[in-house]
């Protein structure tokens, strides 16, 4: 059972598991690359003078595996709605996948974040605090799902990032920051 469970490989999950996989989890991704970054251009990207919505994926999907993370290419069907020691996702193929973590970067509606009873409020959004978790134990909201109103590309970056260190946090008992050192 891998140690976390991310569904949506947008700039929200992958950041997600960029951050989770360097600390060494288990960190499965399920997505199909059909995020909405394929029909962007990107000029607000800090760091990134302008790249293409689809480079972007490529980009970043190459760093997440080559992390550890494994991004699987399918689609999640079906989520369990009862927390539990680990939540269980159905995937098209008809498998059955378990975590005790979820990060839900779902985009637009949160189908999935609402089969397991997360409501979202007038502006749609799904309620969550400000590292994306929301109210059932070990599951995270984030991305255009927890601001519909405020999507971009480093906003759900940086959400995917706040979500992984609260995760690590949580576990070891104490805050957890990231810090790269230059190679000596």
């Amino acid at each position: 059972m891998p140690d976390v469970i991310i569904i949506g490989d947008g700039p929200g999950g992958l950041s997600a598991a960029l951050f989770l996989a360097k600390a060494g989890k288990d960190v499965v991704l399920y997505g199909q690359d059909k995020t909405a970054m394929h029909a962007a251009m990107i000029y607000n990207y800090l760091g990134i003078e302008q790249i293409s919505g689809s480079d972007f994926q490529r980009v970043a999907r190459e760093q997440v595996t080559k992390r550890g993370a494994k991004l699987v290419d399918t689609r999640v069907q079906a989520i369990a709605a009862e927390p539990g020691p680990s939540y269980e996702v159905e995937l098209e193929d008809g498998s059955v996948a378990a975590a005790p973590v979820l990060v839900l970067s779902e985009g637009k509606g949160a189908p999935l974040a609402r089969k397991l009873g997360l409501q979202p409020d007038e502006s749609g959004a799904i309620a969550v605090d400000r590292h994306g978790r929301s109210a059932l134990p070990g599951v995270y909201v984030i991305g255009r799902s927890a601001r519909p109103g405020r999507s971009q590309a480093i906003i759900s970056a940086g959400d995917g990032a706040a979500a992984a260190l609260d995760i690590l946090s949580r576990e070891r008992g104490e805050d957890v920051v990231d810090w790269d050192v230059p190679p000596s």
